[in-house]
């Protein structure tokens, strides 16, 4: 309960994230993430599409929170983390998709983009577990979090999964407007390994606890690659699982940029690859 009044308080002022917009979303102001006083959800299901540790055989209860915090020009996700698709969801009804999720099987519950909705989460939260709900929690975030929010989440949240998406200042400026981001992501993923430490399976393969990164590897950027993964290894933990991804594709409004323009090519991802396995890190395929 305390947990619940203490994030609810953030949102009268919003500083949930790094934005700190400072608008009252308890009045349906909007900052940069476009949400206000309620969650929107855009879709929620077994998911077999994410890391084998989530998936297993019954797959992983994903929950897709509309709307961002970050917004990346190029986001796959386009309609929902921008234009924001979905359907507005009360406390009450993200508590029943919970228990709906956990019903069907799923391993865990995965809140992908959860950032700017830590309150109506929490407050859910509480009505889902009155109800029997005890499956770990995921939580799926693009790395660009408040280290005073993720102190809440404290002994809540049971698996950290978040990107690290640039290296330099400059490039997340050009991709998301946040300069601030990689140092921001930095002291993040450190906040969330002390919470949970490393990733932790059962005997079955299956997550329990721990961190998760995902690092998206961008066309022409692999000396940003080089330095996460270098941070990783050294400043994070020597075990971190590291998920080196080669989705990018230049969606959303990424063709207006020339550097942005094109996709990752194999030969970028393979490099990728082999300097994850040259840092001797937990690679998850």
């Amino acid at each position: 309960m305390k947990k619940i009044k203490q994030s609810s308080a953030l949102l009268t002022s919003c500083t949930l994230c790094p934005r700190q917009c400072r608008v009252d979303r308890t009045r349906q102001e909007k900052g940069y993430c476009s949400t206000g006083k309620n969650a929107v959800v855009s879709s929620f299901a077994p998911h077999f599409g994410e890391e084998p540790q989530l998936v297993g055989n019954k797959g992983s209860g994903t929950i897709f929170f509309s709307h961002c915090n970050l917004k990346c020009i190029f986001c796959q996700n386009y309609d929902i983390s921008v234009q924001g698709m979905g359907q507005e969801a009360d406390d009450e009804q993200i508590a029943s998709i919970m228990l709906y999720l956990q019903k069907k099987g799923c391993h865990n519950i995965n809140l992908v983009t959860p950032s700017h909705v830590v309150p109506q989460i929490l407050k859910a939260l509480d009505i889902a577990v009155g109800y029997g709900l005890n499956i770990p929690l995921v939580y799926n975030c693009s790395g660009y979090e408040s280290i005073d929010t993720l102190r809440i989440l404290k002994d809540i949240i049971d698996i950290y999964m978040p990107d690290f998406k640039f290296w330099d200042p400059e490039i997340s400026k050009l991709c998301c407007h946040a300069r601030d981001y990689p140092q921001t992501a930095r002291k993040a993923i450190k906040e969330m390994v002390d919470q949970v430490g490393d990733l932790k399976v059962d005997k079955t393969g299956i997550a329990c606890s721990g961190l998760m990164v995902r690092h998206l590897v961008m066309p022409g950027n692999l000396e940003g690659t080089y330095h996460i993964l270098k941070f990783l290894k050294e400043k994070v933990s020597p075990h971190t699982h590291v998920n080196i991804m080669s989705q990018y594709r230049p969606m959303g409004d990424a063709c207006r940029v020339k550097e942005l323009s094109r996709p990752v090519t194999p030969e970028e991802f393979r490099k990728a690859v082999y300097m994850a396995k040259n840092f001797n890190l937990e690679i998850i395929h």
